[in-house]
């Protein structure tokens, strides 16, 4: 079959219930590419004219994610329309055997759609179509979108719902806003690719219904069970974008170019880091970078051969003339406990427990707890002290002393 006079028609590649799509070649030209009968569009008298207006506007898009647009007209009665023909297969899948993919592949997937919308929307072009069979993937691996400005005419003259109220084809794609009777708009093509997205990771879509009407409901009202509830393994990160794809306000979904960049750059890859634990009253302390369990020690204290806090470093040499700290032997009845340079602080057994220059020392009720008791023998160093601490009873004290003193001195001298 030959298509005004140039294209001739091979294959049929696609079939749905307002058109079909052709593989055929450009006699013209002698290039492979997709040709589109659409059929029964006398039912909207304006559907000649809107498609004619799409078609120009889809063909001023020239990007590598986006299906290229190259001709359009009327031959028989029906509107067509030529495009490039993509060596592949679309992402639809089947009801039977749903289509899942990996979470890299999906990250590809969404980072080429997404770039392909971007190119769009700066054109002021909304695709109001988003849907697995419209992300077609060559042998290359590049997802490319097809059917800009088309679907919305052909599948869904009067935008979401047939004039029947009946959900046409992309239902269960639909953006909330358009399931409330908004016009669409980029915001709803990045809802709609949330959802292939989701389908992608879990093979099956975010939303389903026995009814048109209750699908609706679920749009506007329901929010999305995670993938990762239905056991999908995949980056917290990840999950968090998407979910954020699938927001019900259009303002608070991502745009289209930032969705590429963000799995472009390989940000979805970041697994959540857990918060540091801090460390308890007697948890030893461990170096950023290094695992629990790996001992470590400071940098000893300069000259001194000793670790800050601890006993001697094993190995090192002492200082000049200091002799080495006896270990005092356990009392009896009194379980042995390592010294300073056995562990490096006691135990929350030990930490109550008095030593043994303090088991044999009464203590005295009531002192303050800033007093310390002076070393036997340390008797200038307790006068100081006392003085130091009670000035006006010294004073008393040394003046009776000396009144005393002075007294035997006269009663010798007089004698």
């Amino acid at each position: 079959m030959l298509v005004a006079d140039r294209y001739r028609l091979h294959v049929c590649i696609g079939r749905g219930g307002m058109g079909e799509v052709w593989q055929a070649t450009d006699e013209v030209l002698g290039r492979d590419v997709a040709v589109k009968l659409m059929l029964a569009h006398g039912t909207d008298p304006s559907a000649a004219d809107r498609f004619r207006l799409e078609a120009q506007t889809a063909a001023r898009l020239s990007h590598p994610h986006v299906v290229g647009v190259f001709d359009f007209g009327t031959w028989d009665g029906k509107l067509f329309l030529v495009m490039e023909l993509v060596e592949g297969d679309s992402l639809a899948g089947s009801p039977s055997d749903p289509l899942l993919l990996p979470a890299e592949r999906v990250a590809v997937v969404a980072a080429h759609a997404a770039a392909g919308l971007a190119a769009a929307h700066r054109q002021g072009v909304v695709h109001r179509d988003i849907k697995p069979g419209n992300l077609l993937v060559d042998a290359d691996g590049t997802v490319k979108l097809a059917d800009f400005g088309i679907a919305r005419f052909v599948d869904d003259p009067s935008g979401a719902l047939t004039t029947t109220g009946q959900i046409v084809g992309t239902g269960l794609y639909l953006a909330p806003e358009r399931a409330l009777g908004q016009p669409a708009s980029p915001a709803s093509d990045v809802y709609s690719l949330g959802c292939v997205l989701y389908q992608l990771l879990t093979g099956r879509p975010p939303f389903r219904a026995d009814t048109a009407t209750a699908l609706l409901y679920q749009h506007i009202d329901t929010a999305p069970v995670p993938p990762g509830r239905l056991g999908v393994a995949l980056p917290p990160e990840f999950e968090t974008y998407l979910l954020s794809l699938l927001a019900k306000q259009p303002e608070q979904r991502p745009p289209a170019q930032a969705i590429a960049d963000w799995f472009s750059s390989g940000a979805w890859r970041a697994y959540a880091r857990p918060v540091p634990a801090q460390p308890g009253p007697h948890a030893p302390h461990h170096p950023a970078g290094l695992p629990a369990g790996v001992a470590t020690r400071s940098a000893p204290m300069p000259g001194t051969g000793q670790m800050p806090g601890t006993g001697r470093i094993p190995g090192a040499a002492p200082l000049p003339g200091a002799a080495p700290m006896p270990v005092p032997a356990p009392m009896p009845g009194q379980a042995h406990r390592p010294s300073s340079a056995q562990a490096h602080r006691p135990s929350a057994a030990q930490a109550h427990r008095p030593s043994a220059a303090q088991a044999h020392r009464p203590s005295s009720a009531g002192a303050p707890a800033s007093r310390r008791r002076e070393r036997p023998g340390s008797t200038t160093g307790g006068l100081a002290e006392l003085s130091r601490r009670r000035p006006r009873k010294t004073a008393a004290v040394a003046g009776a002393i000396a009144f005393v003193v002075f007294l035997i001195i006269g009663m010798a001298w007089l004698s």
